[in-house]
Order: structure tokens, then sequence, then C-alpha cells
């Protein structure tokens, strides 16, 4: 009888839950959809919303109810419990539970005759929660707290230094200080503080749960290169309560992302009929669950071509800044998980491809891509006639960007490299950059080249004095392309052009079970494991590559890489000239939410 392994996905809107077999291979899958499932709580999106004070959140009960429900579902679709031997899950980032300190005793005695929701309450009243709701990611109401923890460290510069990531608004660490202002009595009422998916593994283990060593980093609070939390932090955000309080709320962080936290809860053993040695393995938050998702090597890159664009990719090097978050990998000791997001993605592109439809209409379908493609690959490098030429390069922002921090607007220079020097293309364009024509590589190579600015410092060789000069430079492995824009041949070839990729560009196909996927794998190899065998090996040796991934274009190609290494420093130029001249004041949000969905 094979071995089965469950894992779980709790995002925004809804919850899902899978199955796998020893060998990865999906059995079961079912989700939960808040808004069908729940309209009772009044939300809309997965969430209740207060406008006036840029607040966000859901209601803790409706998480309850939907553990159950998914099972339920699960169970009606033929699932058998008896064979799952390990479980884990992902959590949406930042949120977080406030338990009551009646919470460990309700966890510890839970009644298989009843549901989670009649045992542990709601929070309104009596209960295993001192407060009824969880901040969602997309909670705005914490600028306040931000500035006091930039202040703290002395910057953001400094705190990302520190934690990783400069401070943000949805934030673990400023969303508990700003509880302790807002609820101080609820704040003392409270015996333990979880995040998303270090409460969903509460549930499963029945007592209050480590967090993960990967998702503790969205806190601002967890002092990333010495491993333990950061005092003077929690000093902050626990206040006259003191530190060592808040400390003990938090809890202690295993280092072992695959060690198991023990035992299933005999609720689950007496509802469900798991058996009662299944083990519970460290639940981690939805974007470190994506990288689990595959085995990805260090240095390969996953490329999220939504509306926004999201970079990933596993490094050994840190390096944080404040435009990007640095995190512990989920299961591998020494490696950093490096993530990018930006506003303007799809976005930006559909406006060109829009432009250039419109100016050839009716001959071209409105929303076709095929003049697009067709435009930019036909055009020549960075708009270069010859390779001393000035480089034409642009910014595309349709909406305000965070990676840099300015205003909408789009931005138009030649790059003059020989003297480093740049004219800006006026606003209807030049006999230098044809107005909508030239936009469509330019755009393209834009937001790869911001990508290759940003991460080239991760993919960087050690320094080897053998190194040979026919060796490709530095770049990543490989590059993974996954949402709308991986179908697009244009943007898969520009993206090789530009990011390199010695062995070439992918296009990644999981599904909307990305974050539940990686949960399920790093479950099986949490307790399958031989030894210290690590995660990327376990899943290789069972992983169907044939079934998720194919290879859609070349990545690195001699000659072409450099020039585009030249523009890198072009595209630095053009960026501190637009932020010194059209910058914005703001926090500079990044959207961390589900990357492969």
């Amino acid at each position: 009888m094979a071995d089965h392994y469950l894992g779980f996905d709790l995002s925004t809107q809804q919850l899902k839950g899978i199955i796998v077999k020893s060998d990865l291979k999906l059995v079961h899958e079912a989700k939960v959809d808040f808004d069908a499932d729940f309209a009772k709580y009044g939300i809309h999106k997965g969430v209740l919303t207060n406008p006036e004070e840029h607040e966000v959140f859901a209601p803790v009960a409706m998480f309850l109810e939907a553990i159950d429900l998914v099972l339920q579902r699960l169970k009606e679709q033929g699932a058998d419990f008896s064979k799952v031997k390990g479980i884990s899950g992902a959590g949406m980032q930042h949120g977080t539970v406030f338990w009551s300190k009646d919470a460990e005793t309700l966890l510890g005695n839970l009644n298989g005759e009843k549901t989670l929701l009649e045992q542990l309450g709601d929070g309104k009243q009596k209960g295993a929660f001192s407060h009824a709701f969880s901040p969602n990611w997309q909670d705005a109401s914490t600028q306040k707290q931000c500035e006091a923890f930039d202040k703290t460290m002395g910057d953001g510069q400094k705190l990302a230094a520190a934690t990783g990531s400069s401070a943000h608004h949805r934030f673990s660490g400023p969303q508990i200080l700003k509880f302790h202002e807002r609820h101080p009595s609820a704040y003392k009422a409270t015996s333990r503080i979880s995040l998303v998916s270090s409460f969903v593994a509460s549930i499963f283990l029945g007592k209050v749960a480590p967090m993960d060593i990967s998702d503790v980093c969205g806190a601002n609070l967890w002092d990333i290169e010495n491993n333990r939390w950061h005092e003077d932090l929690l000093a902050l955000a626990a206040g006259e309560d003191g530190l060592e309080d808040l400390r003990a709320k938090l809890g202690d962080v295993p280092a072992d992302g695959g060690a198991s936290f023990g035992s299933i809860s005999k609720y689950f053993v007496e509802r469900y009929n798991f058996p009662s040695d299944a083990q519970v393995i460290p639940f981690t938050g939805d974007n470190p669950a994506t990288m689990l998702a595959l085995p990805l090597h260090e240095s390969d890159a996953i490329v999220s071509l939504g509306t926004s664009t999201t970079f990933l990719m596993s490094t050994h090097h840190y390096k944080p800044d404040p435009s990007y978050h640095f995190m512990n990998h989920p299961t591998t000791p020494g490696l950093y998980m490096f993530m990018l997001c930006y506003k303007n993605g799809g976005l930006a592109r559909e406006h060109i491809r829009d432009a250039l439809n419109t100016s050839s209409f009716p001959s071209t379908s409105p929303k076709s891509w095929d003049l697009f493609n067709q435009t930019a690959l036909s055009s020549p490098i960075l708009g270069q006639s010859t390779e001393t030429s000035p480089m034409r390069l642009g910014l595309f922002f349709p909406r305000p960007e965070i990676v840099p921090n300015v205003r909408a607007g789009i931005y138009r220079f030649l790059y003059n490299p020989s003297s480093e020097s740049l004219t800006p293309v006026p606003e209807q364009g030049n006999a230098d950059w044809n107005i909508p024509d030239t936009d469509a590589r330019a755009i393209l190579e834009s937001q790869f080249l911001s990508l290759r600015l940003r991460s080239a410092p991760l993919v960087a060789k050690d320094t080897d004095t053998d190194a040979k000069e026919t060796e490709p430079p530095a770049q990543p492995r490989r590059i993974y392309l996954v949402g709308g824009g991986a179908v697009n041949p244009a943007i898969v070839d520009l993206a090789g052009q530009v990011l390199g990729g010695t062995e070439g560009v992918y296009k990644l196909d999981i599904g909307g079970n990305a974050c539940a996927l990686g949960a399920a794998y790093k479950a099986a190899w949490g307790v399958e494991r031989r030894g210290k065998e690590g995660f990327e090996r376990f899943l290789e040796e069972r992983w169907d590559e044939s079934a998720f991934v194919k290879r859609v274009g070349d990545g690195y190609r001699r000659g072409v890489f450099e020039r585009y290494g030249v523009a890198v420093e072009g595209l630095r130029k053009v960026e501190e000239r637009v932020v010194r001249e059209f910058g914005h004041v703001g926090e500079g949000e990044m959207v961390l939410g589900d990357v492969i969905s």
C-alpha cells in the first residue's frame, strides 16, 4: 500500500487540499472557495475591509470551518486518510493569528464528534483566540509602525540588512506593534502568536506549532544572518510588556525545515480516520512553498509573468536590499530565497500591444499578440544599428512602480555606452524612436534588464583564478517561465537573450496547485528522507519533469548576453535619473501573494 502525503494551501480566497503518493503523483484535490462557501461572513474576495483605516482582514472562524470542509470534500472524493503518513502546508505570508490563554488546553482536547469551530470558538467570546481576525497581506494600516521599525534600525537599508526586507505594511512585526497599540487588553490576553502557516499546523498538531524558518522572515523581526529573533525589534513591538513576553508569544523557530513537529492531533484520528502516527511537518509560506513545487537548483530562476511580475531565485549569497526580499530557504540550510516583485508586468505589455494593433486596425485583431511579437523579434538588439550606436532604454509604468519607486509614466532614453550619457526621447518619439513600434522590443528588454540588474550579484561566480575565459559568464542555470506570458514566443526569446540561462528557458506548468504541491512534497521529504538527504535530491528522484516542464527557448547566446550586460549599467542610470526626477514618496509596497496560481 503506497503511503500518501497531504498538502494544504490557505490563501486569501480559498483553502486547497491535495494528496500525493510516495512517488509524488497527485491522487486527490479539493478546495473551499471562501466567497462561494462562506458568504455568511460578509467577505468579498476572501476578506473584510475597513477603507478608512486601510485595514484588510479575515475571520479566523472562517479558516476553521474551511479546514473541516476541505477534508470532508476530499473524503467525498474517495480519499483514504488512513494512508496519510505526513502533512504539511502553505499559508499566505504575513498574516497573524492571536491565541488566547486557553488555546493549548482546547487544542489538546478536541472531540472528534464536534467541529473545530464549535470547540475553538470564533474569537468573539471565550475560546482559543484573543482576537477574532487575522490581518491580511493587503492591509496597509501600519505606516506609523513601519516608520518606527525603520527608525529603530536607523533606516530601511539597515532594517533590510538585518531582516531581509525593509519595513512593509503587511509584515507581521509592524502588524503586531499595531495590535499591541490598538488592542492592549487583547494583546495581554494573548498567549501565543502564529503566522497563518503555523496556525494551520497548530490545528493539525493539537498544540501551538513553531513558525517555519523561511516564513518567519516575513515579519521584520527575525535576524536572518544570526538565526534568532532581533532583540531591538522585539523590544519595539513588545513595548511596555517587554521583549521576553513577546519572545515567549512567538516561540522558538527550529532551523530544520523538515523535522517533524510531532504526530497528528487525535481529533483528526477520530473524525477522519488519520493514522495516529501521521507526522506534522513544518508548514511554510506560500511563496517559499512555490519554490518547493519543483527541484529548483541554486541559481535557477522562476519568472512569473502575470499582471505583475515576480522573480524567485535560490542562492547562497545574502545580499539584501530595500527593493526586494530575502528569506531563509524553507528546506536547505545555507541557502536563501530571493524574491523581487513589480506592479507593472502584463498590463504594461498589453498597453503597447493595443497601441500597435490600433495603429494597424482593422488588419489586426485588437487583442492579438502577433504584431507585437513580430515587431519585437524583428527589431535590432536595443535598437542599435551597430554595436556602437546609442541603446534604446525605457521604463514603461502605467501604474506607479515599486522597483524603482516612481510614479506612473513612460520614460524613454537613448544611452551612449562610450560616454555613459543619457538623452531623453520626446513623448511623441523622434527619428531614433518610432512609437509604438520601438516600444515592443524596448519594454521586454527593460523588464528583463531590471531583473538582471538586481539578480546579477546573486549568480556571481566565486573568485576562481583558474576559470577559463571560454566559460560562460555568471548567469542563472535555468530560467523557468510561468503565467500567461510563458507561451509568448517574443517573451520567451527575449528572456533567454537578456537573462541567459546556461541550460535554456523552460515553461513551467504546475497548474493552480503549486503551493499545495510544494507543501505535499515537503511532507513526503520530511517523513521519508534518508538521514540528511536534501530536499532537491529527494524530489529529483521522484519528480516527473516531463509532466510539468518543457524547454521552450535558448538561454545564453555568446555576444548577445554580453551586449545586454553593457545595457544593465545604462538601465541603472535610467532608473537613477527617473527616481531623481519623478520618484514618489511612499512605502513602496511589494505584492506578495500566490506566485503561481
